[in-house]
């Protein structure tokens, strides 16, 4: 059962986790340092929980204790509890959904392994925005793509904006992080994935007239500039998604790369 713990100054040591949630840089050097994210509302929080990560301690305004009752009845970990000023002294913002969990992460698998049984898979290039990549691991398990490989400098999914955009599916699709970001997806082909580059060129085939195979991977890249050549040279084709004629005139030849992996999953990667 969960310790309960009023604080009431946002200077308090016992709250470290939490420290300046908008400030990226300390906290990608805190969390990596202490193996540790961050989950922010309930929703959010039961899932966290319920995929195994272990509790480090949670942060919360008392009106929350309630609505979370079941859970900090299943924790062996100490529950701050405190009001809207200090939480908003210690995060550095309004925390609106009242309550924020601390969780250790866990080891990630190898690719080799994530892929194994899977035939329907998205892999990410240098998409580096955290709200990007939450809002593409929502698709892709709303969509029931498999699993998710991440090239080494892609964003990082247990970041809190990448958990709290995606809603927590973040915890449901499997992923893993490549190690080597020029050789990586040679992997994939020797597991005979079909390997298709999203692009806006006009070149490439149209996402209807793909050529069906077993095992597909998408590859998707950064805002703005896209995939690599490397990566647009070594996939099987290049797919698009087809802009009408009204779009063109307006100056419009693609979609931002979220709304992309919707409609690309939607069209190429579900089951």
């Amino acid at each position: 059962m969960a310790s309960f713990v009023t604080v009431t100054s946002p200077a308090d040591p016992r709250l470290a986790d939490y420290t300046r949630l908008r400030d990226v840089n300390l906290r990608k050097s805190l969390e990596a340092e202490h193996g540790l994210f961050l989950a922010e509302g309930e929703k959010v929080i039961r899932r966290a929980i319920a995929a195994g990560h272990p509790v480090r301690s949670l942060l919360m305004a008392a009106r929350w204790t309630g609505p979370l009752a079941d859970i900090l009845d299943t924790v062996d970990a100490p529950v701050y509890v405190a009001d809207d000023a200090v939480l908003e002294g210690v995060t550095g913002f309004p925390v609106h959904r009242g309550a924020l969990a601390s969780l250790e992460r866990l080891p990630l698998p190898p690719v080799d392994a994530v892929v194994k049984d899977a035939r329907r898979i998205l892999v990410l290039e240098d998409v580096v925005d955290h709200t990007n990549v939450g809002a593409i691991f929502r698709c892709a398990a709303a969509l029931g793509v498999d699993a998710a490989v991440l090239a080494p400098r892609c964003a990082d999914p247990l970041y809190r904006r990448s958990v709290k955009v995606s809603m927590g599916a973040v915890f449901a699709l499997p992923y893993a992080r490549m190690t080597d970001w020029r050789n990586g997806l040679a992997e994939l082909r020797a597991a005979s994935f079909q390997i298709l580059a999203l692009t806006p060129s006009a070149s490439a085939i149209a996402l209807d007239a793909v050529p069906s195979a077993d095992r597909r991977a998408l590859l998707l890249g950064s805002e703005g500039d896209g995939l690599s050549s490397r990566w647009l040279d070594e996939a099987d084709e290049r797919v698009r998604i087809p802009m009408n004629e009204t779009a063109l005139s307006r100056g419009v030849d693609s979609l931002n790369v979220t709304a992309a992996a919707a409609i690309a999953c939607y069209t190429l990667l579900r089951p």
